[in-house]
């Protein structure tokens, strides 16, 4: 039984317009050789990261010399994009209550990809957990009226007091952003597609999302075409009856992740630039009025992810280049400076 919310919710909103350039940050490689990582989240007790990639869940432990180890393994693998192509596994996670891990699926094809809930401890198991240790599933959402191809590569995942919401890229005319509500322990009902965001915005691929400091707010990152620049919307819903709030232009190519600082309450983005990977980065928002300059802050390579850590870092995942396939690029890096 899964019991007493405890949620952190992040700041409100920036409006997002014109690309500047700034002086990089420092960062430290904490973990590298990872198949494609995607995902991040927080362990809050331990200061533990858990990662999403290719290979499966990783718990990354920080500390003078960072280990990282496999939590869950046993995932299938699919392959995702439009030009370059790449191996995906699970994509998202995102923690509940502490000591229940959620991962978005996404290397199954669509409508057979699930959510799991993976309870954790706080320290790595003995021998890791598989998809068939979950004790809770929700999904699949399969083929009908709602979803023409049913829905997969779930990749997002935010939570509050009332539901669970994880971004789809399934049925790529709805855009769906699914939802499973919770009862009054707390425990997931039914997935089921909820917001239609390419609907309501006319781009596609919701991909990041996170609520606002006061969780009022659904904010989520619409990707938009792979193989189009500059198409990437930063968007905000009613998380309660789906509603458009609002739907702003960012000049950014795809919008893989975002995060509030915990500090400054600054937002920022990671591009994934899939069109032309040498203008990803991290980005850095400052609104006046309805202008927002989009500042890059830090150059990466492929960048998928970011969250801050116990210690108040910014942390990014990175799926990097490797020239030879064997040998995973893939990366986690701390940004030193203070955001």
């Amino acid at each position: 039984m899964i019991r007493n919310h405890s949620w952190l919710l992040a700041a409100s909103v920036s409006l997002l317009s014109v690309v500047a350039q700034a002086a990089e940050l420092k960062t430290t490689v904490v973990a590298k050789g990872i198949d494609n990582p995607s995902g991040l989240a927080l362990q809050g007790s331990t200061g533990n990261f858990f990662v999403a990639a290719r290979s499966g869940v990783h718990r990354l432990v920080l500390g003078e010399k960072p280990a990282l180890t496999l939590e869950i393994g046993g995932f299938n693998s699919d392959i995702y994009g439009k030009g370059p192509k790449y191996n995906i596994g699970p994509l998202g996670v995102a923690m509940q209550f502490d000591n229940f891990l959620v991962v978005a699926d996404g290397g199954n094809p669509d409508e057979k990809e699930v959510v799991l809930y993976i309870e954790v401890g706080v320290a790595p198991p003995k021998t890791p957990w598989t998809p068939k240790d979950a004790i809770k599933t929700i999904g699949p959402i399969k083929a009908g009226k709602d979803s023409a191809k049913g829905e997969g590569n779930y990749y997002g995942v935010a939570l509050n007091n009332d539901a669970l919401f994880v971004t789809c890229n399934g049925d790529d005319t709805k855009g769906w952003i699914a939802r499973a509500k919770f009862d009054s322990d707390g425990n997931p009902g039914e997935l089921t597609p909820f917001i239609a965001t390419k609907v309501a915005t006319g781009v596609d691929a919701p991909v990041g999302i996170t609520f606002s400091k006061d969780g009022k707010e659904l904010v989520v990152s619409q990707m938009g075409e792979m193989n189009v620049a500059n198409d990437s919307l930063l968007t905000t819903y009613d998380p309660t009856t789906g509603k458009l709030i609002k739907s702003l232009k960012t000049g950014l190519h795809d919008i893989a992740g975002l995060a509030f600082s915990p500090k400054t309450g600054k937002l920022y983005v990671v591009d994934f630039a899939w069109i032309k990977t040498s203008e990803g980065g991290l980005f850095e928002l400052t609104v006046d009025g309805d202008k927002v300059t989009a500042k890059k802050v830090l150059s990466l390579d492929k960048p998928t992810s970011l969250a801050f850590g116990k210690d108040g870092k910014l942390y990014i995942t990175e799926f990097g280049t490797s020239e030879d396939e064997k040998k995973p690029a893939g990366k986690v890096i701390r940004v030193d400076a203070d955001l």
